[in-house]
């Protein structure tokens, strides 16, 4: 049985190219239409030019990102 909180709760959605968490059915960003429900690890890049991370997954704007696909 699915509690009310749990059916209420927003699908997530993530950008299979760039790994952006996305609001609709595309990527603002880099435009792809490849969108996936299926991912893990929450990332917020602030200022992705002093980012370790960011540079290590070429990320080159500020946001919220994956750092895992499938």
């Amino acid at each position: 049985m699915v509690s009310v909180a749990a059916a209420r709760k927003k699908l997530v959605r993530v950008c299979r190219e760039c790994h952006r968490v996305v609001e609709g059915e595309s990527c603002t960003i880099c435009g792809s239409g490849n969108i996936s429900t299926d991912w893990a690890g929450y990332l917020v890049i602030i200022d992705p030019q002093r980012s370790e991370v960011a540079k290590k997954m070429n990320i080159s704007l500020p946001g919220r990102y994956a750092l895992k696909v499938r």
